[in-house]
Parts: C-alpha cells; structure tokens; sequence
C-alpha cells in the first residue's frame, strides 16, 4: 500500500470532550499529531451526557436504528461533528450513556458490552471506510472478537485491529453468561484459549487474543507486563504475542501544555527564559495560602489517589518531609482513606500544605507551572503524563523507575550533573524520601537547576513522535 493508512480511532472518551483520566489526553492530542503528518484519521466514542449537554445543537445524525443485544433491541444513533480538524462519531444511547462515564460493575459491564457491538454495526453507517481500527482500553475489547467471529463476509470485518493497553489494572471481568446474554459469544470462546481468565470472563483478553497487533503507551511497560508481577495475569497471551507487542510512548498535547502561551498560569515563561516561574511559584503559594517564603522548594502531586499511584509511600513519609525545608501542594481525588489524610496533614500543616479535593483542569496548570518539583512515586506507571506535563513546566518530577516514567525521566547524575528529573527503583517510603532530599539539595545548587529545569523543558514531550511511530506500525498491518 502507498501513501498513509485511513484510520479509525475507538475509545470510551476523549478530550475535548469528555475527561476522568489521562486516556482522554491521548485521544485528544494522538489524532492531531496524526493527522498533521498526513494521516486521515477519526475518532469513535459514546455520546456522554456532557457531550449532550454542551454540543448537542451542533451534532449532525448520520443514522438511527436499533442494535439486537440477545433478546433485546437497543436504540442507536450514530451522530458526528467536527472540532480542531478531526471529525468525531458518538454512539448515542441515553440508556447507556445519560449518566456517568463509567457506572462501576455490571452497570458498566453492559454500558461497554453494548458500546462494542453499537460500534460494529455502526461502522456501516458512518461516512468513513477505514483501513485500520486503532482501538484503546478494555472498553473496546470485545470488537476485534466480534468482527472476526459474527460478521463474516461484511465488508469491513477484515479490516486490520490494532489494540492499545492503557492500563492493564482494568480489564472489563465479567460473569460469562453476561457476555453470553448481551452479545451471544458462543460458549466455546469460553476457555483459557480465548476469553475465560481466572474464572471469568475478560473483555481485555478478548481484545489480546482476537486484534491482530498490540502495543502499550511506553516500551518499558510493554517489557513489564510479559512478568506476572505487571502482567495480572494477562502475561502468559502478551508472552505468546511477543512479536506482534510493541510499546509507543505517549506525549502531551503541547499546544494545550505550553508554559509560553498558557492563559491559565500567572506569567508565561519558556526553556530560554524562565523568569515568569517565580512569579507562578508566588501565585499558587498565595492560592493555597501558604505560609512560607518564595524560596522554599515546592513539591506537588496531581494524581489520582490510589494505591497504584503511591499513596501508601507518601502517606507514611510526608509528615517526614515536612519537616524539611518544603512544602507540599496535592491536587486529585480517589480513595477515602488518602483523601482524609491529606485533609488531615492541611489541618495540621496550613501554613506548609495545600490540598485541593478533586479535579479542575485550570488548577492543574497552575500547579504545573508553579511548582518545583513533581513527586510521582508509583507502584506501577504504564506511560504517566503529569512528568511529561511537569517537564514541560520546568517542575522537575520526583519517580519510581517503573514502566513509562523510566523512557522519560532521565535520573540526575551527580558527578556530570545531568538529568531531567530524580528517580528511585525500590517500592519503599525511605528510598523515596532519599530521592526528595536528593532533590531539595540540588534546588539549593541553583546553577545546576537551572541546567536541569532546561533540560527538562527542552524535552518538549510531543505527540509528533508518537504519531510517526504509530503510522510506521499501521503501515505494517497492511
């Protein structure tokens, strides 16, 4: 085949439209970085509520009909609209997705069970002939079955399947006779061999047996998850595959994260003039009222609050670190227990914490830009972002080696005195509070941050490598 492959993009959400966690920053940034080096792409998601509240009069239907799940026959609307250069297809059924992105359990079982065959057949319906699904995430995972199992002889079942793990934690696990009742997968794709794990059924391992290439969000991870300690019990088929598994390493959608042009921060502000940091520093210190003097270090996190994320290190050392010479800013959401310890450590500590319960987007850049260094100690980490975005920021992340933040943290060296961020290999609250005084020691070297806040910065984190990579691999698969 010449030229570039047409490729279709399938995913549970994306920015700009709608956002819970850093897949919708992919699926925002990865289709522009495609399609500015040529690629004519699309991208494929459930119309959630807020995208009915804040586009609808703008959304043009293409089709409705209804799609057979079993014995039941489901509303489908396929509708579409064009923004930032891409055109974007939503799958509307107000019984699936008028409530929340993602209900939990069965709820969400069958929210995505019906996602994955309202796709299908909507691939007949849309303006588009793609030559290459690219589909993300457990969501997605049981199209590439049934393509290949229930529509033989459609023109678009032989099209080529490339399935991309976001996070291998999350696996769509279900009671088989779910999976049996809504879509009618034949009880002989039950077994080891196919889609049964563990005693239940998996749409992720659907999608691991049945796409006809894999890859994860950095080469790191991809090495990982064929050990079962990264695997969760995926390892064995990722093992198989080996040689159809490849990782990409995600980037940032630079015209969005871009410290010179940011309205949302207090002063803009590049690699080759960072000036306007302190003047970002002193903005979010007053934000969160801070009661310390501008050349106290500032540590952040925007995270969500898990354990996968370090949240049991942190809780056990943070008290630690604050007896240093630095204070601690937190922003995200998650689990209760860190949640009300957090707000217990700012009732403790006002004049040294901030913590701010939740998400808000405007927020977070102010964090990025204002803070010096981004602690970031997961447990496992298949690409991660927020180090990317605080590179971007010039706040040098603080990190576990593990998956993704090992491709894109260079630890510092302290006899060359090179780097771009700080690091620690073993799981453990001593180890990382090594790393945090590391750190803090070399603020106070004020030559040598500089050099490094520069190296960081310079790094630019695109998507425009990604993309090449990525269209290098479609261009295979054909």
């Amino acid at each position: 085949m010449t030229g570039h492959p047409k490729v279709l993009i399938v995913a549970s959400e994306g920015m700009p439209f709608v956002k819970t966690g850093g897949l919708a920053d992919v699926i925002g940034a990865l289709p522009k970085a495609l399609a500015a080096i040529g690629t004519e792409v699309r991208v494929m998601m459930p119309k959630h509520a807020k995208i009915k509240h804040e586009y609808q009069d703008v959304l043009e239907t293409l089709a409705t009909t209804t799609v057979s799940l079993g014995w039941r026959e489901k509303y489908l609307g396929v509708q579409t609209l064009e923004a930032g250069g891409i055109k974007y297809y939503f799958i509307d059924n107000e019984e699936y997705f008028g409530g929340g992105v993602y209900r939990g359990g069965d709820a969400e079982n069958e929210q995505y069970l019906f996602f994955c065959k309202a796709a299908c057949e909507a691939l007949s319906l849309i303006d588009f002939d793609p030559d290459i699904l690219h589909l993300h995430d457990w969501h997605t995972g049981m199209i590439p079955l049934l393509m290949k199992t229930q529509y033989p002889g459609r023109p678009f079942s032989e099209k080529r399947i490339l399935f991309t793990i976001h996070n291998i934690e999350f696996q769509g696990i279900m009671d088989f006779r779910l999976m049996h009742d809504m879509l009618g997968i034949d009880n002989g794709y039950y077994t080891p061999e196919y889609v049964e794990s563990r005693g239940s059924a998996n749409m992720l391992k659907a999608a691991l047996v049945f796409a006809d290439r894999v890859s994860t969000v950095s080469p790191n991870y991809a090495d990982e998850i064929m050990h079962p300690w990264f695997g969760l019990g995926m390892e064995g088929i990722l093992s198989a595959r080996r040689n159809e598994l490849c990782g990409i390493l995600n980037g940032i959608d630079t015209a969005v994260f871009d410290p010179e042009n940011d309205p949302a921060i207090a002063a803009g502000f590049s690699a080759s003039d960072i000036t306007g940091k302190r003047a970002c520093k002193k903005a979010l210190r007053d934000e969160f009222s801070l009661g310390v003097k501008l050349t106290t270090p500032l540590i952040s996190m925007v995270s969500r609050m898990t354990g996968q994320k370090g949240f049991d290190l942190v809780q056990y050392a943070l008290e630690e670190l604050l007896k240093e010479d630095a204070a601690f800013i937190i922003l995200g959401s998650g689990d209760r227990q860190y949640e009300d310890f957090f707000n217990y450590i700012a009732a403790k500590y006002p004049a040294k914490t901030g913590v701010y319960i939740g998400y808000n987007e405007e927020l977070a850049h102010r964090v990025y830009a204002g803070s010096d260094f981004l602690l970031m100690p997961s447990e496992f980490e298949p690409c991660g972002l927020s180090q990317m975005i605080a590179q971007r920021y010039g706040a040098l992340p603080i990190v576990r080696e593990t998956g993704g933040l090992v491709d894109t943290v260079a630890p510092y060296n302290m006899f060359t005195k090179e780097g771009t961020g700080f690091a620690f290999s073993t799981f453990n609250a001593h180890d990382m509070m090594a790393a945090v005084r590391l750190a803090l020691s070399v603020y106070r070297e004020k030559p040598v941050l500089r050099k490094l806040r520069r190296n960081a910065m310079l790094l630019g984190n695109s998507f425009a490598k990604s993309a090449e990579q990525y269209r290098s691999l479609y261009k295979s698969m054909l």
